[in-house]
This record gives C-alpha cells, sequence and structure tokens, in this order.
C-alpha cells in the first residue's frame, strides 16, 4: 500500500544542471522530498531547452501531483496551440523520464515493472567506431570487439556532394571493407549515411555496400525527404532504419504506415519521454519493425532506454557512446554513484533493478561539474566550393 497522500507527491521544487560534455539533467523535487531525473537536451540547443522546461515547470507542473504522468504528458502536449518539434519535444521528454522515477520510487520497483515487467532479461548494446581512415577505423573496431561488443556502428562517408564522384563511393566501400575484414561475419555492423547522402547519390552508395552485410543503414536520407526511402528500397536488400530525428508518433506515422524502414531510432530524450516512446513501439511492433533506441547522450538518457528495451518485445538493440564496458574512472558513468550499475557483460547490458530509473545521481559531482554557460557546438563543414555540406 502506498502511504503517501497526493499531497506529498506534489511537485515543489527543480533544478536543471548543464554539465559536460553536452548534456542537460532535471531533478524534480516532491513535497515529501522524492527526487526524481530526465535528462531533457538537443544537442546545440541545450540553452534553448532549458528555457524550455523552465515555462513547463514554471507555468503548468510545479504544484502538481508528480503520480499522474499520462495526464501531465497530454497537458504538456495538446495544451500548447503550438506543439512538437525537437525542443519541446526534448523538454517533455526530460520532464517524463524524472516523472518515471518518481513513480518507480513511490513504488518501490524500477519503471519497467510499472510498464507491465520483463520482456526479457538483458539487451545487447552498440558501440560507436570513428576514425578518418579506413584504417583508424577497422583499428577502433577491433579495440571493441576485444572489449565484447557483438554489435558496433560506423559512419559511411564524411560528406557527399549532390553528385559525387566514383572515388567518393570507392572510400566508402573501402572505409566499410575495412572494419568487416577485421570484424568478420559474426559481428553486427551498423552503417550510418546521416543523412548526408543526396537522392542522386544515396541508391548507388547503398547497392554498393551491399556486399558487406550491414545489419542496417541508418539515416539514408534526411528526415526531411523522409518519403524518398522508398526509392532507396529497390536498390538494395540491406534492412533501411530512421527515426532519431523524429520526435512524436506522428512524425513516426508515415515511415510506419507507408512501410518505409525495418528498424526505428527514437530517442526517449527527444521524442516525448519513456511514455511516447513506449508508444511509437506499440505502433511499429503492428508493422513488424524493430527499435533501436537512439542515445548519443548521458547515462540518465540511457537508464530510460534500457527501461524501456526490457519491456519491448520488439526492442532489439541498445545505442551507447559511454564505453560502458570500463565503467571505472570513465567521465561519462561518473555522474552515477554505482558506475557499474548496467552490469556490461558479452556485449549485453541488464536492467538495473533498483526503484525508477535504477540509477543514483552522484549530486554532488554533478553540481561541482555544472557549466552554467557551456556552449556545445559540432563543426561546421564546407564544400570545396564554399556551400555548407551535412554534419
Amino acid at each position: 500500500m502506498i502511504e503517501q497522500t497526493p499531497d506529498d507527491m506534489e511537485i515543489t521544487d527543480y533544478e536543471l544542471y548543464l554539465v559536460p560534455p553536452r548534456w542537460v539533467f532535471l531533478k524534480l523535487v516532491t513535497e515529501d522530498g522524492t527526487e526524481g531525473w530526465g535528462e531533457p537536451i538537443i544537442e546545440n540547443h541545450a540553452q534553448t531547452t532549458m528555457s524550455a522546461v523552465r515555462e513547463i515547470l514554471d507555468n503548468y507542473l510545479v504544484g502538481q501531483d508528480a503520480t499522474e504522468i499520462e495526464r501531465h504528458w497530454q497537458a504538456m502536449y495538446r495544451a500548447r496551440h503550438v506543439r512538437g518539434g525537437p525542443i519541446l519535444m526534448s523538454a517533455i521528454a526530460g520532464i517524463d523520464q524524472a516523472l518515471w522515477d518518481i513513480k518507480g520510487k513511490q513504488y518501490d520497483a524500477p519503471v519497467y515493472e510499472l510498464l507491465g515487467g520483463r520482456a526479457r532479461d538483458r539487451i545487447p548494446v552498440y558501440q560507436w567506431v570513428g576514425g578518418d581512415t579506413p584504417e583508424e577505423v577497422a583499428a577502433a573496431a577491433q579495440i571493441a570487439v576485444d572489449h565484447g561488443y557483438r554489435a558496433l556502428k560506423m559512419a559511411a562517408v564524411s560528406s557527399l556532394r549532390r553528385l559525387d564522384s566514383p572515388s567518393t563511393i570507392m572510400e566508402a566501400k573501402r572505409r566499410v571493407g575495412a572494419v568487416r575484414d577485421v570484424i568478420g561475419e559474426d559481428i553486427d555492423l551498423g552503417v550510418d549515411f546521416r543523412g548526408r547522402v543526396s537522392k542522386a547519390m544515396v541508391r548507388w552508395l547503398a547497392a554498393e555496400l551491399d556486399e558487406y552485410g550491414a545489419m542496417f543503414y541508418e539515416e539514408p536520407v534526411l528526415p526531411d525527404n523522409i518519403e524518398l526511402l522508398s526509392e532507396v528500397r529497390p536498390h538494395t536488400r540491406t534492412p533501411l532504419a530512421s527515426g532519431e530525428r523524429l520526435y512524436s508518433r506522428w512524425d513516426f506515422e508515415e515511415i510506419l504506415s507507408e512501410g518505409l524502414v525495418d528498424v526505428i531510432q527514437p530517442n526517449p530524450s527527444h521524442a516525448g519521454g519513456i511514455s511516447e516512446v513506449r508508444k511509437i513501439a506499440a505502433h511499429a511492433e503492428t508493422q513488424d519493425v524493430a527499435l533501436v533506441p537512439h542515445c548519443p547522450v548521458g547515462p540518465i538518457a540511457l537508464a530510460a532506454c534500457v527501461q524501456l528495451d526490457t519491456v519491448i518485445p520488439n526492442a532489439i538493440l541498445q545505442a551507447q557512446y559511454h564505453e560502458i564496458h570500463a565503467p571505472e574512472n570513465n567521465e561519462h558513468l561518473a555522474y552515477l554513484k554505482d558506475q557499474d550499475v548496467f552490469q556490461y557483460s558479452d556485449g549485453f547490458i541488464r536492467p538495473p533493478d533498483a526503484p525508477g530509473l535504477g540509477i543514483e545521481i552522484d549530486e554532488e559531482y554533478v553540481t561541482n561539474r555544472q557549466e552554467p554557460t557551456l556552449d556545445w557546438e559540432n563543426p561546421v563543414w564546407y564544400h570545396n566550393d564554399g556551400s555548407v555540406a551535412e554534419w
């Protein structure tokens, strides 16, 4: 039986922390002192996202009962005449994560138990591998495999012109081929196009890379031109993936209903949080589409992903960029009191079984590391004629 009254679970305070390398952490506090943590962030727009979080909390959520998560999600989304998009949905996402963290602590149960219980015991994770040359990315892939990862992801290209030369296609083949030669055929390899490839080039590139047996091509086209995926399909046998830059179930409607992808990649810190990604995944399941949650951000977001992976039947793999095989002296996991909480082993991680998101934030460390003026920016790339390239 829950001892708290609704008044005890009223949200009374919050704190936002901007921390290296580019993350925003949110702490919600209830009347009885329960704390919930979330990660509302859009890369390159941390300050803007934080402003949106403050607007929602100050104008609506502070003073409300923290336990009514679905009502609050609907109010945060539907009570605004202008809705959706990366900033507002990321703000809602981090708040939603924090509310689920509170809910789990209220019931003394991990979030996955409140969402219906386990569909699996562990989830495989992939490690990003990078490098400027085929030799460098192959060496990084070998290190990752040596650390126990059974799935990797890499970029196919740096930048391409709208109409590029055969040499750029050959360079992409050398990159992917060098990695495949090193890791063999038993390791899964995701190949990320990052939306850098034009309609004119993507069919050619996709067909040429088929021989390397990628588990999926990620963002073969920009989400702005998502309908072009239908033109890529006839030219490749490799499964297609997209969704890291889609922010709600309505954004995913076209690619799911039109059968444009085989894998979706919503980010629970961008796409409305735990509540929304669960609904997106359920829609994908009806279309026999797999889920690989995107998570190039912090450990709170990863914890939210793992809670979802545990209950979603069509989840097949989890993104992470934390070098999670080595929790000791790990600057990304140092924000957690227990840096080994995800129990990495043999390429898998297990869901934490502590209440809420299952992690405990080292708030003293977070406070000491916060940088209120931190302003991370990705590089701006240019073609040789001076025009701006996709990053």
